[in-house]
């Protein structure tokens, strides 16, 4: 059995798509596809069944998967033994984080910490998702809200409100029972931003739903609606203003998550202190 052939079809059963595993590993999805049939090919076992848009485990698959997860997170506590007993600062560092603080609060600022830092190279995710620590998907996470992982190390470094906006010409000609507004999609209901937006808007229309900030906030410079935005975002936009409706503003924690594995390793101490004051 070639162990690479099992770390691949582990990424799959754990990941559930080729692409997703294919993510994990920093390949594509055909070398996913390629190394699982190897795997099969190797223990004379059909581990998943093909379908047109999917894998999925047979019992097989199941039964050696399982067999098999804890040899991977063996090889993660391994990469992270390795990682922490490093004593230099340098190297490279994943830090994954929502996209709008990914775009608006740390990657404007990465010259200082090059400048700080040069030996530092930094891979910086911007993603919904929420990256695992435990498997390495990224050395050091910005989350908003608590982990409950174990293993993991969170600190609350920030906090941030949302408030309308929308086109200057749009709130000047619009009375307030006419008002539309951009959504969130339904991935996002349960969100205190969404379930805010969708008191305040009650009956009246929502014209557009999407999850990404960026898209909303494009929207609402158009003139088509009121989109709820981070005040960090709306403020610095100048095609956009706030529209004020009074109450206790909605707002969200933002924690700095590391493994403990590495907390007290050099680089990643550099690092997150950098990301503090990226949000200070």
């Amino acid at each position: 059995m070639d162990w690479t052939d099992l770390q691949h079809f582990l990424a799959l059963a754990r990941e559930g798509t080729l692409s997703a595993a294919a993510r994990n590993l920093n390949v594509d999805h055909v070398t996913v596809a390629r190394r699982v049939a190897a795997l099969e090919a190797s223990l004379l076992l059909k581990l998943v069944d093909r379908r047109p848009r999917s894998y999925e485990l047979t019992e097989d698959g199941k039964r050696i998967a399982k067999i098999g997860a804890p040899m991977a997170e063996t090889a993660f506590a391994i990469e992270r033994a390795v990682q922490a007993s490093k004593s230099g600062i340098g190297g490279e560092i994943t830090i994954s984080a929502p996209p709008s603080l990914a775009n608006v609060l740390i990657a404007p600022k990465l010259i200082r910490l090059r400048r700080l830092h040069p030996g530092i190279r930094i891979k910086l995710i911007g993603e919904k998702r929420t990256a695992s620590l435990n498997r390495r998907e990224a050395d050091l996470a910005l989350r908003l809200s608590r982990p409950t992982e174990p293993g993991l190390i969170a600190r609350k470094i920030g906090y941030f409100e949302f408030a309308l906006y929308g086109s200057p010409n749009y709130l000047k000609t619009t009375p307030p029972h006419a008002f539309t507004f951009v959504a969130y999609d339904s991935s996002m209901d349960e969100a205190p931003q969404q379930r805010w937006l969708m008191r305040f808007a009650a009956s009246r229309e929502i014209v557009l739903r999407t999850n990404d900030l960026e898209n909303q906030a494009a929207a609402a410079r158009t003139g088509i609606g009121l989109a709820v935005l981070p005040k960090f975002l709306g403020e610095a936009d100048p095609l956009l203003q706030r529209h004020d409706i009074g109450g206790r503003p909605v707002g969200r924690e933002v924690w700095l998550v590391v493994h403990r594995d590495l907390r007290r390793t050099p680089t990643i101490r550099a690092v997150a202190g950098f990301i503090e004051d990226c949000l200070a």
